[in-house]
């Protein structure tokens, strides 16, 4: 169960950097500058990443290679990563609502000393590209670019990222701000120290690689479209917690996943290892009136056993 959560949700945008600070929240600018129809929001409190010793081997072990040329490319940008960064926020998105296609898109929130970073950008010869008012600099070698909105929001990613980000930014499109799903759903969540929300086609999708063959049964294919949205927080303050929550929009459909899940648990407890058979047992599913929650606690040490086990192993690195 824990495992395909993981699979899912860790490494789909750098929930790698678990944290456990001061919540990570995002400012009016930042949310300004997320399109519209977002499929997942990640936002991390990345000042206070380091003072989880389990959250590192977790980002370690999660890390994908797509977002591993992000924090490099961030690194090479001429900002000080564990000085100016306080948070970081990762959407994917779709460039359009019929699009099936997704891009992402990265914001860092902190004081920047835009100024030093200009003048070193300029020593460097570095020319920035211009769309309307904003200038566009590139990040290295790493086919990434930056933008300063303003002293405390950066962007960067690709280049058509950023430029999309930009325009709706500037009112040229919808942003997240006109998504009420989205917004309500990170009410729920934004004063968590690492949190993520889903629209409905991540939820989805969530759902059933977290149900793996149990997904493809007439029981959960009877409630997948009533999946509306979700959200989860992870906190490492005091060993390791994990809260999941699925709007369904009613009873029924809430009782039936949550019913499928525990069957799924029941299931993957025969075959696991002792870490992960206990890192069943600290899993709680349980559904109320049209929402279905998923909670998990570990102590470091349990969580990191179950890092090192097989069955980690093979989710992460498949």
């Amino acid at each position: 169960m824990l495992k395909n959560l993981v699979k899912v949700t860790v490494p789909a945008l750098f929930v790698s950097m678990a944290l456990s600070a001061p919540a990570a929240q995002l400012s009016s600018d930042a949310r300004a500058a997320i399109p519209r129809e977002v499929q997942q929001l990640v936002v991390i409190d990345y000042k206070a990443m380091q003072n989880s010793d389990v959250a590192m081997q977790l980002r370690d072990h999660v890390m994908p290679p797509d977002l591993k040329q992000f924090d490099d490319a961030l690194r090479k940008s001429g900002l000080n990563d564990n000085h100016d960064v306080d948070q970081l926020a990762f959407a994917l998105y779709r460039p359009s609502n019929s699009s099936d296609q997704l891009s992402t898109v990265g914001i860092a929130q902190g004081q920047f000393s835009v100024d030093q970073v200009m003048a070193d950008f300029r020593k460097k010869r570095v020319r920035p590209t211009l769309v309307r008012s904003n200038k566009i600099y590139p990040m290295g070698r790493t086919g990434m670019v930056l933008c300063f909105v303003d002293p405390s929001t950066m962007i960067f990613g690709t280049t058509e990222a950023v430029k999309q980000s930009l325009d709706v930014r500037d009112g040229l499109g919808q942003s997240l701000l006109s998504n009420g799903t989205m917004m309500d759903a990170m009410r729920s969540v934004d004063y968590e120290p690492l949190w993520s929300i889903l629209d409905q086609r991540g939820t989805q999708t969530m759902m059933r690689q977290v149900l793996g063959q149990a997904g493809s049964v007439t029981d959960y294919d009877s409630v997948r479209k009533r999946l509306q949205s979700s959200w989860y927080s992870m906190d490492f303050m005091h060993g390791v917690k994990f809260d999941l929550t699925i709007v369904t929009g009613d009873a029924f459909a809430a009782a039936t996943v949550s019913s499928l899940l525990n069957a799924a648990v029941l299931y993957k407890k025969m075959s696991g290892t002792d870490a992960e058979k206990a890192a069943l047992a600290a899993t709680d599913i349980s559904s109320n009136a049209g929402q279905l929650g998923i909670h998990f606690a570990a102590s470091d040490s349990q969580f990191g056993s179950l890092l090192e086990s097989p069955l980690f192993q093979s989710m992460v690195h498949p």
